[in-house]
């Protein structure tokens, strides 16, 4: 004698399959997540851990002993002797290419935002030195500021010009350089910022007869604080790792008086010192404190829009 069996209600059968899909759709996630997960571990995890333990050992250029040491590295990286310097040099440069490239960048994104005859050539004018990498870039400028080869040695000759042999000569050579090439990317973000602002905003303005600075002071510059905030972070990360551009063109002089604080990692690990461990420690240092500086700018701009 057979029995029949009862199939399970379809209440029962519904949850089953909304719990399979549920995992097909995670696993599905995961696939598409984990090329991306492998490229971090990879290149970000796994070096900083390399790295955090360099920072607490004696770890030679060429061969040597590898030994704990720490905190004996730290301390060694803030005795050297240009290290305060280089601090003082990499702020001094950060505030002045921040306030140079968003200031230029907003000022051309203003022009350029106008629907005139030449917009187009202009925005690509303004783009194109952005395509050039920065070591090429370098590279051209030193060719350009050379005072034998460069296209100005006679003028500088005549008028006993340097442009790289001063400090101050130096660091405003540089920075040229920096706003030559990146103004243009600037210029592009801060456009697509001004594009997300409503027409119908400016337009009430101007029936309420709001002038030109009031509409610029009371409107664009409070709805572009998004894009500031995002802009002013790229600008001040990017000052405060610099290297190529004062690598290239000032080997850190005249006088040591444009070495950043890359470059003095740079310095410690492959020149004088040859100890990647002192290296590694400022390395960690640099780490903290750019965490610590984007933390407290994103802070202050979340604040004032809640403002």
């Amino acid at each position: 004698m057979t029995t029949a069996t009862t199939p399970p209600p379809a209440a029962a059968i519904a949850p089953r399959r909304r719990r399979s899909v549920s995992r097909r759709r995670a696993g599905t996630g995961w696939a598409y997540a984990a090329p991306t997960a492998l490229f971090v571990v990879a290149l970000f995890v796994l070096p900083l851990l390399l790295v955090l333990q360099m920072s607490g050992s004696d770890w030679p250029l060429l061969a040597g002993n590898q030994g704990w040491n720490a905190p004996e590295n730290y301390v060694d990286a803030t005795q050297n002797r240009f290290f305060w310097d280089s601090i003082w040099f990499t702020l001094k440069y950060t505030v002045l290419a921040t306030v140079l490239l968003i200031g230029l960048g907003l000022g051309l994104a203003l022009l350029v935002q106008e629907s005139t005859r030449w917009k187009g050539v202009l925005r690509t004018a303004f783009l194109v030195p952005s395509a050039l990498g920065l070591a090429s870039a370098s590279l051209l400028f030193y060719v350009l500021y050379s005072p034998y080869a460069g296209p100005f040695a006679d003028l500088m000759s005549s008028w006993g010009i340097t442009f790289l042999g001063t400090p101050e000569g130096a660091l405003w050579s540089t920075l040229f350089l920096i706003v030559w090439r990146y103004a243009g990317f600037y210029m592009l973000l801060m456009l697509v910022g001004l594009q997300g602002i409503s027409d119908d905003v400016y337009e009430a303005a101007r029936i309420d007869g709001a002038s030109r600075w009031q509409i610029f002071r009371s409107i664009t510059i409070p709805l572009l604080r998004p894009t500031l905030a995002l802009t002013t972070v790229l600008c001040v990360t990017g000052s405060l790792l610099a290297f190529e551009q004062f690598y290239i063109l000032t080997k850190g002089g005249p006088d040591n008086s444009t070495i950043t604080v890359v470059q003095l990692i740079y310095n410690m690990a492959f020149q004088g010192q040859n100890d990647l461990g002192v290296a590694a420690a400022l390395s960690v240092i640099v780490l903290l404190a750019l965490v610590v500086i984007n933390i407290v700018q994103l802070r202050t701009f979340n604040r004032s829009e809640e403002d």
